[in-house]
C-alpha cells in the first residue's frame, strides 16, 4: 500500500503556507471554502488573517466557520459575525458562519460512535474546501488538528453537542461530562463524513506555531497557556491521518523541553485514539512518507 505523502517545511512564514499548498499539486475546482478556527475572545495563540492571507488570496477562497455549543463570544452568529470583524477577518476576505441558517445532515453508515454529522447548511455552496488548521492541544481532545477541523470545526452549534456527547445528548446533555472515548471516536466519525463530502476536492495543511497545550477556543475567562514549545513548521497534505499523525511524531521526537508538557496533555486526554479510530473508519492513513519542501 503506498503511503500518503506529508510534505514538511521549517518555514514559518504566509510564503511558506502559499509554497505547501502549490507542493500538493492541487486543483480544487469551483468555490473554495477555507476553514479555519477565528479565535475566541481573548485568545492570544491563534492564527491572525495577515498570516493565512496570502494562502487565501491564492485559491479565492471564502473563510468559513460555525457557531459553538458553549457560552462565548462565537454561540451565536451576531456574536460570531461580530468577532470575525474584531480580529480582523472580515476586512480582508469573504465570511460565511455556515450554520448561521441551520444545519445539514451526513450520513455515516460505518460510524464508530455516530450514524450521523450535523454540519453547518452553507457547506453545501462550496465545491471545494482548504482546511487551515492551527495545530495546537486542547482542553478536551489532546491536541486540535485537521480531524478537529473537519469534525467539531465543520459541526453545527448542534452538531458539535452531538459529536462531544457520541450521539447521546439527550441523555447526557452536558457535553463537559460526557464518556471521553465516545467523544474521540464521534470526531473520528464526524471527520470522515465531511471529508467523505469532498472527495478528492479537500486539502489539508496544519501550521505547528505557537504551541499551546490549549485550544484557540480558549479565551476571556479561561486564561490559556502561553506556547510551551517553539514553532517547529508548517505541514500539507492530502490525507488528514497521516498529516495529524506526522504532527504528533514531530512532537514526541522532538528535543525541545516544553515537549513533555505537550504530551502530557495529548496523552491525559487520550488524544491519540482520535488517530486509532480514524484509521479504522479507511479515509485516510497513519503511514506516511515525510517529504522536506525547502
Amino acid at each position: 500500500m503506498t503511503k500518503s505523502k506529508v510534505y514538511f517545511t521549517k518555514e514559518v512564514s504566509p510564503e511558506a503556507l502559499v509554497k505547501m499548498y502549490d507542493a500538493l499539486g492541487a486543483k480544487l475546482p469551483g468555490k473554495v471554502a477555507v476553514k479555519l478556527h477565528s479565535g475566541e475572545k481573548g485568545n492570544p495563540n491563534y492564527l491572525r488573517p495577515k498570516f493565512v492571507k496570502p494562502l487565501i488570496d491564492h485559491v479565492g477562497g471564502t473563510v468559513v466557520e460555525c457557531n459553538t455549543a458553549y457560552p462565548g463570544e462565537r454561540d451565536t452568529t451576531d456574536k460570531h459575525v461580530k468577532l470575525m470583524a474584531d480580529h480582523g477577518w472580515s476586512k480582508y476576505f469573504d465570511v460565511d458562519i455556515m450554520d448561521a441558517d441551520g444545519e445539514v445532515e451526513l450520513d455515516i453508515p460505518n460510524g464508530l460512535q455516530i450514524k450521523e454529522d450535523y454540519v453547518g447548511k452553507n457547506m453545501m455552496n462550496y465545491d471545494s474546501m482548504v482546511v487551515m488548521s492551527h495545530f495546537k492541544g486542547h482542553p478536551m481532545g489532546g491536541f486540535g488538528g485537521a480531524l478537529k477541523q473537519l469534525s467539531i470545526g465543520c459541526a453545527s452549534s448542534h452538531g458539535k453537542m452531538h459529536i462531544h456527547c457520541g450521539g447521546h445528548e439527550d441523555e447526557q446533555p452536558d457535553m463537559f461530562k460526557a464518556d471521553q472515548i465516545e467523544f474521540l471516536e464521534s470526531m473520528a466519525d464526524a471527520a470522515s463524513a465531511v471529508d467523505k463530502h469532498f472527495g478528492a476536492n479537500i486539502v489539508y495543511l496544519n501550521a505547528m506555531v505557537n504551541l499551546s497545550v490549549d485550544c484557540d477556543c480558549c479565551g476571556e475567562g479561561v486564561n490559556p497557556e502561553l506556547p510551551c514549545m517553539k514553532d517547529i513548521g508548517i505541514l500539507a497534505s492530502t490525507d488528514p491521518i497521516a498529516i495529524d499523525q506526522a504532527c504528533i511524531d514531530l512532537i514526541w521526537n522532538s528535543d525541545d523541553p516544553g515537549r513533555d508538557h505537550f504530551i502530557e496533555r495529548v496523552e491525559s486526554r487520550h488524544g491519540r485514539h482520535i488517530l486509532e479510530a480514524a484509521s479504522k473508519l479507511d479515509f485516510g492513513s497513519r503511514d506516511y512518507e515525510l517529504v522536506s519542501v525547502n
